[in-house]
C-alpha cells in the first residue's frame, strides 16, 4: 500500500455520483432499457442486450457503489464526521433521516427500477426460449434467467433489509414486508406484503435461480450472477431469517464448494510488488475470495465509495475526509492483523485544524484507473466475498438450538489465519459469542454496508440492548459526535419514501420511522 500511495499521480477525473429525482412512484416506472412492449424481446439477442441493461443499472451510485454500501455503515458508530466536512450524508450520520430523504429514496427507488428491469425480462423469456431451435442457445437462457432471478431475489432482499424489521419467526407472518411486484405486464396492487411472504418471495426466486444455474461456470471475482452468488446470498438470507441450518448448508456449499473455486485471500503472503494477496484485492479488485463483484472499467463505472473517506480529488494534494475511522473500531486491530494496513493508512488532513489520523484507503481505487485514467476513489464493489460466508456459518453455529461454539472458533480462526502475520486464534464459548462475532464483522467488512442491519438483527442480543453510543474524538464534528441509540429505535428501519405513500394508488402502510418524522 505504501509503494502504491508514493506512485500516485497529481490529478484525477472522478465519476459523479447519480441520484434518482423521482415525480411518480418509482413502482410505476419502465424499465429504462426496454420499450415496454410484449414484443420487444424477440430473440436470444434482444435478451442478451436487455440482461447488459439489468447488470449496468448495478453499477449505479445509489446502489453498491455508493448508497447501499455506504449509508447503513456511516449512520451506525464506525466512522465521525470531520469538522470542515462538506455536509454530504450529515442527516444519516446524525440520525434526521426522513421520508422526504433523497438518499433514502434513490435506494428504494433504484432497487425496484431494477426489479422492474427483472420482470421485464422474466415475464418475456419463456416465449423466446419455446422459439429458440439451437441447444447451446437455450442453455444460455437459462443461464441468464438463474441470473435474473438472482439478480431480483438480491434486490428484495436489499428493500426487506433497509425498509422492514428484523425477521422474527414468530412474528413475520404480522410484521409488514415490501411491495412485491411479481410481473412487469400485470396489474398489482401497491400493498405491503408481509415480512414472512416478502422472504419467502425471495427463497422461491432463489430456488428458480439455483435450478438454472451450473456450478461448473463457479469461478472467482466473476462478474456474472454465478450458482456460487446464488448460494451466498441465500445464506444471508437464511441468517437473517434466523434459519440457522440453512445458514450452514448454503455457506459451506461455498466454503467447502466441490470445485475449491474459491479461496481466501492471505494478508502475510506477498502477491506482487509488495502487495499481500488481501491488499491486491482491494487495489485491483481481483482475487480468490470474491464471489461476485460489479465488473467497472475505465469507461464504464459507477460511483466513487472512497471520496467520502479521502477526498483526495479536492485539490489533488491534500486529503479532506468527510468522515474517519472511529478510535474503537481502528483499538480492534491487533499489530499483527494485515487487514489493518489494507484498510487504514495515516494522512495529515488539508484542514486547517490539520487532523493527522489513520483515514480509510480500503477504497482509494483501483490501481489501474488511478494510474491510467486518473480516476480515483472508484473501486469495484463486491457483494459477496467468501470470509463473510465463514462469519455467517460461525455465527449460525452459536445461534442453532445445538450450539457448536468448538466449530464457530474453528471458522473464525481459519478467518484469521489467512488475516494474521501471526496468531490471532480467538476461544468462542456460550457468553463472549456475540461480542466476538460482532467486533470480527467489523474487522473485516468494514464500510461494506452490514453494521446497520447486524445491530438491528441482534436487537437486545448486543450490548445488552443499549445499542452504541458515540464519544467525541479528535476534531470530531459536536453535532451527531455524542449520540446514543438504544437497539429499539425505530430509524433502524428506513421509512418508506413519503412519495409512495400518497403516490396515486397507493396502499403502502408506512414504517414507525415514518411516523417518528
Amino acid at each position: 500500500m505504501r509503494r502504491f500511495f508514493n506512485n500516485i499521480r497529481l490529478f484525477a477525473a472522478i465519476a459523479a455520483m447519480t441520484t434518482l429525482l423521482l415525480a411518480t412512484s418509482c413502482l410505476e416506472k419502465e424499465p429504462g432499457s426496454a420499450i415496454g412492449d410484449k414484443e420487444a424481446i424477440k430473440n436470444i439477442n434482444d435478451v442478451k442486450q436487455l440482461r447488459i441493461g439489468i447488470y449496468a443499472m448495478l453499477k449505479s451510485g445509489a446502489l453498491y457503489s455508493g448508497y447501499l454500501t455506504l449509508l447503513p455503515d456511516l449512520q451506525c458508530d464506525l466512522v465521525y464526521a470531520v469538522e470542515g466536512f462538506s455536509n454530504t450524508h450529515g442527516n444519516i450520520w446524525q440520525w434526521d433521516i426522513r421520508p422526504t430523504n433523497s438518499e433514502i429514496e434513490s435506494v428504494y427507488a433504484s432497487l425496484y427500477s431494477l426489479i422492474s428491469n427483472c420482470n421485464y425480462f422474466l415475464d418475456s423469456i419463456d416465449e423466446v426460449i419455446k422459439g429458440e431451435t439451437i441447444d447451446e442457445n437455450i442453455d444460455l437462457l437459462e443461464q441468464y434467467t438463474g441470473e435474473i432471478y438472482t439478480i431480483r431475489a438480491l434486490a428484495y432482499s436489499e428493500l426487506a433489509k433497509l425498509y422492514c424489521k428484523a425477521y422474527d419467526p414468530a412474528t413475520a407472518a404480522t410484521e409488514k414486508g415490501v411491495v412485491l411486484r411479481t410481473s412487469y405486464f400485470k396489474k398489482e396492487p401497491i400493498v405491503r406484503a408481509t415480512l414472512e411472504r416478502t422472504y419467502q418471495f425471495i427463497l422461491d426466486d432463489l430456488a428458480e435461480a439455483e435450478a438454472r444455474l451450473d456450478i461448473d461456470d463457479d469461478t472467482y471475482s466473476s462478474v456474472g450472477i454465478t450458482l456460487a452468488a446464488a448460494y451466498a446470498l441465500h445464506a444471508r438470507v437464511a441468517l437473517n431469517m434466523q434459519d440457522w441450518d440453512a445458514a450452514i448448508d448454503y455457506s459451506s456449499r461455498l466454503i467447502d464448494h466441490p470445485n475449491g473455486a474459491f479461496a481466501l485471500s492471505s494478508a502475510s503472503s506477498v502477491y506482487t510488488n509488495g502487495q499481500t494477496y488481501f491488499d491486491y484485492m482491494w487495489t485491483n479488485d481481483v482475487a480468490t475470495e470474491i464471489i461476485w463483484r460489479i465488473g467497472f472499467t475505465e469507461t464504464s463505472y459507477g460511483g466513487a465509495l472512497g471520496s467520502l473517506f479521502l477526498n483526495f480529488t479536492q485539490d489533488y494534494y491534500n486529503y479532506y475526509p468527510d468522515y474517519v475511522p472511529a478510535q474503537w473500531v481502528l483499538d480492534l486491530y491487533d499489530a499483527a492483523d494485515g487487514r489493518y494496513n489494507a484498510y487504514f493508512y495515516t494522512f495529515t488532513t488539508g484542514y486547517n485544524h490539520g487532523l493527522q489520523w489513520p483515514l480509510l484507503v480500503k477504497y482509494y481505487g483501483n490501481e489501474s484507473f488511478v494510474n491510467n485514467a486518473l480516476i480515483y476513489h472508484v473501486n469495484m464493489p463486491k457483494p459477496f466475498r467468501l470470509a463473510e460466508q465463514y462469519l455467517i456459518r460461525a455465527e449460525a453455529y452459536c445461534r442453532c438450538d445445538e450450539p457448536n461454539y468448538a466449530k464457530a472458533a474453528n471458522d473464525m480462526n481459519t478467518l484469521r489465519q489467512y488475516r494474521y502475520t501471526n496468531g490471532g486464534n480467538v476461544n468462542i464459548t456460550k457468553d463472549n459469542f456475540i461480542e466476538q462475532i460482532a467486533n470480527e464483522r467489523v474487522r473485516e467488512l468494514y464500510m461494506e454496508g452490514f453494521r446497520l442491519n447486524d445491530l438491528k438483527r441482534w436487537g437486545t442480543l448486543y450490548n445488552n440492548g443499549n445499542g452504541f453510543k458515540r464519544t467525541p474524538q479528535t476534531s470530531s464534528l459536536d453535532e451527531g459526535s455524542s449520540l446514543e441509540i438504544k437497539a429499539d429505535n425505530p430509524l433502524f428501519v428506513w421509512p418508506i419514501p413519503q412519495h409512495e405513500i400518497e403516490a396515486p394508488g397507493s396502499q403502502i402502510e408506512p414504517n414507525d420511522s415514518n411516523l417518528k418524522n
